[in-house]
């Protein structure tokens, strides 16, 4: 079936008004029981986000701190355990009877429905199927591979987030014991904008909220998130603050269903009355206009805190905790409050009803993710989110502060563990002093920079702690050549997934546990930790059998590997996954905040590490917070232009498709649509239900990504917006924020053009 064909049965019809209620809890139940089982399911959901249970495989929305609730989880957490913990198999049977051709056909869902995988594999160069290959046979192939490259920057290590801190040091530790800090991680294509711009002005590249927080703010601005389909257990943090009194402003160029109305799933009574209103006031900015909006919300601000002194802006916090808040002033006097407004799209009605909210708010928290990160201006989109805090002093205070939404559920841990392109020198320094060895000094590659070292044959060997690269980067059809240039791709991985189906001249595919399944070492049971979006270090524990015998834990994968590829050094590979306790007493000695580790994990919540901007401190280059100067985006669109977002179903998880439905935007039965405004629609002689290709034209090169459905929605004239990775194919992978370098997934120009088939009936 192709992806043509997948959409055959697409039906619209209107997007709800709310989320969560008793629909979220007949698909959990639906997707953990039916690929899982009743006995395993029901086992494996109880223990989900527990003390002593395993962490979710989907997002890092930190978990309460002290008392938990006996299903603390979410229809999407649910649906990742479903995917994790299915019985399906991609056997020695599977891969004899599925060639890669007959794979390279299937769509990225039917792909993943396959099943896990249940053992090492190896595709030879001129083989047409996969065959099994045993551990230390691959490891030894790895080896002689890396051992070949005439400069170990000849290899690339990347990561995905959901790899256990104890995985993540280990093979961090072991690609530099090798020679390189070629180390992209999925934290380059989406909140590497955030650690940046957070870091120039506050000193710390991660949030400075805890959960708890949300109970004490008077004002939560979401911008550009949607926590109803990305983040679902944050409704409940956000309708507990609705009943503390707090008023949340939205500013996104959809109206989420979760961002309007919440029915909590676990209240039954919630199921029959009303959904609890979330957002008081809606700002719909157009897509990257955040900057003209914040701008102008900015601009009022300021005349408010002219007519009524000292009591708009925190002037005490300013003078004691700031700098560069005159320049800022003035540069916001060079900027015309009408002009703005326009730009934003947002009705200035609306701008002075958000405004008036702010004004008189002491305790303001922003919270934010992909909207505002994956644009070629992503890190002043953020800069200007902290200028407004700073400007309220709502930076370390409690009820305040800044909150970037991570998604993978160990993306922050990863790269405090040093999973990172660019290590600062204190870093690479105690590694040196720890281990005995002299750790590359030069910046390696992050994923755009990696994608065009293999497309060039700079980088000949490709290895993946997890993810599924090919289908997570832009660009596509590049991104895929640049594999197909490599003389080796391997892939540790649970689930069968695109990237194994295009591959190097070889190809490995390397089986691991998944967080749902038991670890069984030499020392006996083991559990790995994680950190959440809060800065939260904890444990996660497995609790069903592993769904193969041939199955390893990723640390003693990567400790099989070391062991052969570094002959010479002086670390008993063995000992540290015999007892994980091994590996965390490394990262204590390594890594600052991790004192004591192995005796504060083991606390019921684990531990905060420290976070400077949280108690009010800054560590930037003045030793305070810093005000910033930021443009606003340069967007010029022709005639017959728009400005493309991708974004995510209510049924997928990053690059994993659980179903064909969103529901919350009235999408069953199909993927392949574009979101359209109305009046665009008729302007371009489209209806609902037409199919069309969508074109991106950048440095003289088309790209194009065919048969998409027309879908009228309330989204801002010359904006569209398609899933992904259906549309990653029109991301150029040479078009990145400044800074940061995170793909412009979110501002994408594009044409639209009809498709001579059939129309597909839409009912709204």
């Amino acid at each position: 079936m192709n992806a043509a064909q997948e959409d055959d049965h697409l039906k619209i019809t209107k997007p709800q008004k709310s989320a969560g209620g008793l629909q979220a809890v007949i698909q959990s139940a639906k997707h953990v029981f039916s690929e899982v089982g009743v006995v395993n399911g029901t086992k494996a959901l109880l223990e989900l986000n527990q003390f002593d249970g395993y962490d979710c495989p989907g997002c890092a929305w930190p978990d309460p701190d002290h008392e938990r609730s006996a299903v603390e989880f979410c229809e999407n957490g649910a649906k990742a355990v479903a995917e994790e913990a299915t019985t399906e198999k991609c056997d020695r049977d599977f891969f004899q009877q599925y060639s890669v051709k007959d794979m390279a056909t299937w769509t990225d869902f039917q792909i993943g429905k396959r099943g896990r995988v249940t053992e090492p594999f190896l595709l030879e160069e001129g083989d047409t199927h996969y065959k099994p290959i045993a551990w230390h046979d691959a490891f030894k192939m790895i080896a002689e591979h890396l051992h070949k490259l005439a400069t170990p920057d000849e290899a690339i290590f990347y990561t995905s987030g959901r790899t256990s801190n104890e995985a993540a040091f280990l093979y961090q530790l072991m690609v530099r014991m090798y020679g390189t800090n070629n180390l992209p991680d999925c934290s380059n294509m989406c909140h590497e904008s955030s650690g940046v711009a957070l870091n120039e002005t506050v000193g710390i590249g991660k949030g400075s909220v805890k959960l708890e927080d949300f109970n004490y703010a008077e004002v939560i601005i979401i911008i550009g998130q949607n926590p109803g389909t990305n983040h679902p257990r944050m409704l409940t943090a956000l309708q507990q603050a609705k009943k503390h009194g707090a008023k949340i402003i939205t500013i996104n160029p959809l109206e989420e269903a979760g961002l309007i109305g919440f029915k909590h799933p676990q209240h039954v009574m919630d199921f029959v009355g009303k959904a609890s209103p979330i957002t008081d006031l809606w700002l719909q900015v157009r897509i990257n206009e955040d900057v003209s909006l914040l701008k102008a919300m900015l601009k009022l601000l300021w005349h408010e805190e002219q007519r009524h002194v000292g009591t708009v802006f925190d002037h005490a916090f300013i003078k004691a905790n700031t700098t560069g808040y005159d320049a800022l002033i003035n540069d916001l006097e060079k900027y015309k409050l009408s002009d703005l407004m326009a730009r934003s799209g947002v009705p200035s009605e609306k701008i002075l009803a958000a405004v008036q909210m702010i004004a008189n708010s002491k305790k303001i928290i922003a919270c934010w993710a992909m909207g505002l990160t994956q644009h070629k201006n992503a890190v002043d989109n953020i800069r200007e989110v902290v200028n407004l805090l700073l400007l309220k002093g709502s930076i370390g205070k409690q009820g305040a502060g800044t909150c970037p939404v991570r998604g993978h559920s160990n993306v922050q841990g990863d790269r405090t563990m040093g999973i990172y392109e660019k290590p600062s020198a204190a870093f690479l320094d105690s590694l040196k002093q720890v281990f005995d060895f002299e750790p590359p000094r030069h910046h390696g590659y992050d994923t755009v920079e990696s994608i065009k070292a293999m497309h060039d044959g700079k980088a000949k060997v490709f290895f993946a702690m997890g993810g599924n690269f090919l289908s997570a980067t832009p660009d596509t059809n590049f991104t895929a050549s640049a594999l197909k240039n490599c003389e080796l791709t391997v892939h540790v991985s649970t689930k069968l997934n695109r990237s194994h189906v295009v591959h190097g001249r070889r190809a490995i595919i390397l089986p691991c546990l998944g967080r749902t399944e038991e670890d069984a070492q030499r020392s006996g049971m083991q559990f790995v930790t994680v950190e959440n979006s809060a800065g939260v270090v904890h444990q996660s524990k497995g609790n069903l059998p592993p769904i193969s015998r041939e199955l390893w834990s990723e640390p003693k994968i990567v400790a099989g590997i070391a062991k052969v590829l570094l002959q010479k050094s002086k670390l008993d590979w063995d000992m540290l996954t015999s007892n994980y306790d091994h590996i965390r007493d490394l990262i204590e000695q390594s890594i600052p905040g991790f004192e004591h580790y192995n005796e504060r994990v083991r606390k019921p919540g684990g531990f905060y590490l420290p976070n400077a901007a949280r108690e009010g401190k800054f560590n930037t280059t003045t030793a305070k917070g810093i005000f910033s100067i930021n443009v606003l985006a340069s967007h010029h669109l022709k005639d017959d232009e728009f400005l493309m977002m991708t974004i995510r179903s209510h049924d997928q998880y990053n690059t994993t498709i659980y179903g064909l439905n969103d529901r919350y935007r009235g999408v069953h039965h199909g993927r392949r649509v574009v979101f359209m405004n109305a009046n665009d629609v008729s302007k371009h002689d489209l209806k609902a239900g037409d199919r069309v290709n969508l074109y991106s034209y950048y440095d003289l090169v088309e790209r194009r990504a065919e048969s998409f459905v027309v879908i009228p929605y309330n989204i801002p004239s010359k904006n569209i917006a398609t899933y992904f990775p259906e549309a990653n194919a029109l991301i150029p992978y040479n078009r990145y924020a400044d800074k940061s370098q995170t793909p412009i997934s979110k501002s994408v120009v594009v044409k639209i053009k009809s498709k001579p088939v059939a129309t597909i009936e839409c009912r709204q």
